[in-house]
């Protein structure tokens, strides 16, 4: 196995393929795992919100993660998502999926005070999962208090990751990396349209949902000191950015139609409730899907 840590790169959040009935389709979830891979990213994610995890049962998640874990066969982590209900749950799902061989977990708590969530979070720790990355999620703020998020680091040595989704979000991964002397693992999540941002600050990995030869392009140059290229072909990407990030549902929809288009799933198809994706989306999607397919081609030296 390879070294798992610190993460290091790109770690791709997995959309979830459907089939024209509906039925999860894990072949088509084998093929974008091993696309990924064969891109250079770094680790996985699922389920989590771009997997539509909520409109997924028990059953299919575990299939996922299963399938997931076998495909990777240990060469990069797969960190399982755990949100649930309520904490009773979270635990039940972190032992289900550590029976499949899963030790790598992305936990997800409400924040109601201090004390309430160091107690849910210490009660999810009882459970020995291995390896945790918190996620951060606050889309109208700042997220967890910074020294709550020290005190967990040093007290819990299975807390190694931090998954940031905050507004905003780069003083933040600052805070946290000074914080912990750069011991923190630090990841930035749907403020992926801030790489360039987060790559000065010096954080460690970023999870978006596809475009895996793209990403992976642009964090290999930025590491290998080529900044002004990594710069530029993250400008190009800024149309998709602004088209993708307007919501996840929209999100979920352009790229399970980006897989659809690379022959990777077999539909775009999507479950309900989600957002209309209307003719005009269709049309602007297929227009930005053109110039990311083209790009990944040149990148894969197909062009």
């Amino acid at each position: 196995m390879k070294e798992l840590y610190p993460l290091h790169g790109i770690v791709t959040v997995l959309n979830t393929p459907f089939s024209h009935h509906d039925q999860v389709d894990l072949a088509a979830l084998s093929k974008h795992v091993n696309n990924a891979l064969e891109a250079g990213v770094s680790g996985f994610l699922i389920p989590a919100m771009a997997s539509e995890v909520k409109k997924l049962s028990h059953a299919e998640k575990l299939s996922m993660v299963e399938k997931v874990l076998e495909v990777v066969n240990g060469d990069v982590p797969v960190f399982a998502g755990t949100a649930a209900i309520d904490v009773e749950s979270s635990g039940q799902l972190i032992r289900t999926y550590q029976s499949l061989g899963c030790s790598h977990f992305l936990i997800q708590l409400p924040f109601q005070n201090e004390d309430q969530f160091k107690t849910d979070f210490l009660t999810l720790m009882d459970h020995d999962p291995g390896v945790v990355m918190l996620q951060d999620w606050d889309p109208n703020g700042y997220g967890l208090p910074d020294e709550l998020i020290l005190e967990l680091f040093d007290s819990v040595p299975a807390f190694r990751c931090l998954k940031v989704e905050t507004v905003p979000a780069g003083v933040k991964y600052s805070n946290i990396l000074n914080l912990t002397g750069g011991r923190m693992n630090v990841s930035g999540g749907w403020a992926v349209s801030q790489m360039p941002e987060a790559l000065e600050r010096g954080v460690h990995a970023f999870m978006p949902t596809g475009m895996h030869h793209i990403y992976t392009k642009i964090f290999s140059d930025y590491e290998a000191g080529n900044i002004d290229q990594a710069r530029a072909l993250f400008n190009d990407l800024l149309p998709v950015l602004a088209f993708s990030n307007q919501h996840l549902d929209i999100s979920i929809h352009f790229f399970k139609r980006l897989l659809w288009k690379q022959g990777i799933y077999l539909t775009p198809n999507v479950r309900n409730p989600i957002l209309t994706f209307d003719k005009i989306h269709q049309k602007i999607a297929d227009e930005l899907i053109e110039w990311v397919i083209r790009e990944e081609n040149l990148i894969k030296g197909l062009g």
